[in-house]
């Protein structure tokens, strides 16, 4: 039985370590070492746990059913050329392609704005299966694709909500800009992205999704004297969602960036008890995840000298292997070398570099396999736009956790009602 059968058993179940390893009788360590794969789990001790579930679930039909980590997986069947100018004929093969596997998850969820996958690597880690993805910028589509098999569909303000599959989740990390501290606070009033809430608000009308959850920039919060979010609350609740929304900082779960997001999470049920993961104040090192004797992402000697180091108004951030604490916000414009805005490594053919695909994945949270296969303009644009994977997983497992105990709840009257 491999670690990995035993965690998706696990989490099938709805178990904790601790609430397994006392149906098999071991300790708590054990299970954890078997779950880990720090030592096998005899054949006697697996027996023992399906005939003690069988009348929850069957075990080996379960294994059967286990969907595969497409993640893990690096598709090349197209490439960048091709979904260019092919990309709505290839997002309805690959779409049809991963909605026969739907079923398999514990929930369905739709993916609007959807960058590179940060939200649907976060959902996919708790169970869920996406039925649909949206996102109109090419060089995203690509890695979307590289990693997931499915290219998003392109302009969501040119997709019809009734072509939209029935899903649980409606995921939207809707554009940064328009409420940015460096961008253009224009919000609503922004020409083309200003409009794209409305086009969830759209969606959801069509759709009656039974539950949202959307991620911005902290800003929005204050855009417009308040005026933005209070639009954003009003329009959910007359629509009958109760909403909650929060900011968190990447930092404080274990990464080594200074990230703080806004996130919301509304429900059209209002009876589902839901709460917003508490930080687990696990503090990494920006040090832990640097590279060394890096080549090609030198900053030029010429530039140190006429620009980064040059003026007197404040210094760069640079950092190495032995700096402790986490560093500032990476933001999509880090290729341009912002003096005071960016960090830099102290290492390198000149002695500064810039950070590396492989030290951006781990500030974000990605997993070491993510493949980002685009220039690195547009790696550190994808990043700098993207959502942090652990903060989303985190969310992710709490409106889980909240539907499952809601299931649990409309079953448990059900069968008082039959009782009675």
């Amino acid at each position: 039985m491999t670690p990995e059968n035993l965690k998706f058993i696990r989490k099938k179940l709805n178990l904790t370590q601790k609430q397994i390893s006392e149906i098999v009788e071991v300790s708590d360590k054990t299970w954890q070492q078997w779950e880990t794969g720090k030592s096998p789990m005899h054949i006697a001790f697996f027996n023992l746990l399906k005939d003690r579930v069988k009348d929850r679930i069957d075990l080996n039909i379960l294994i059967d059913q286990k969907p595969t980590q497409k993640t893990h997986k690096i598709y090349n069947d197209y490439n960048q050329n091709q979904i260019t100018k092919n990309a709505e004929h290839l997002a309805e093969i690959t779409h049809s392609e991963e909605q026969k596997y739907a079923h398999l998850g514990d929930f369905k969820f739709i993916d609007l704005f959807a960058g590179v996958g940060g939200i649907r690597q976060s959902f996919e880690n708790n169970g869920g299966k996406c039925v649909f993805s949206s996102e109109i910028d090419a060089f995203a589509k690509f890695t979307y694709y590289t990693n997931f098999g499915t290219v998003p569909f392109g302009d969501i303000t040119k997709i019809s909500a009734d072509s939209i599959p029935q899903h649980d989740i409606l995921c939207a990390g809707f554009p940064c800009q328009p409420f940015s501290h460096i961008g253009k606070r224009e919000g609503f009033e922004h020409p083309t992205q200003g409009t794209m809430f409305h086009e969830i608000i759209r969606i959801i009308e069509t759709r009656k999704t039974p539950v949202l959850f959307l991620e911005n920039v902290p800003g929005l919060i204050n855009h417009d004297d308040g005026n933005t979010l209070q639009v954003i609350i009003e329009t959910l609740q007359d629509m009958g969602y109760k909403v909650q929304h929060t900011v968190l900082d990447a930092s404080h779960f274990g990464i080594p960036q200074k990230r703080k997001r806004f996130y919301l999470v509304a429900f059209l049920d209002h009876n589902i008890q839901f709460e917003f993961p508490k930080p687990p104040m696990l503090f990494k090192d920006i040090g832990e995840v640097l590279e060394t004797n890096i080549t090609g992402y030198s900053i030029s000697e010429h530039l140190q000298k006429s620009y980064l180091f040059k003026k007197d108004d404040g210094k760069p951030a640079i950092v190495d292997k032995n700096s402790k604490g986490a560093i500032k916000t990476l933001v999509s414009t880090y290729h341009k070398i912002q003096r005071l805005t960016g960090t830099f490594v102290k290492d390198g053919e000149t002695g500064i570099r810039l950070l590396t695909t492989n030290e951006c994945k781990a500030i974000m949270g990605f997993p070491e396999h993510f493949s980002i296969p685009v220039s690195r303009t547009q790696m550190y644009r994808q990043m700098g736009n993207s959502v942090v994977v652990p903060v989303v997983t985190k969310i992710s497992e709490q409106i889980s956790i909240s539907l499952k105990n809601s299931k649990k709840i409309v079953k448990n009257e059900n069968l008082e009602f039959e009782l009675t």
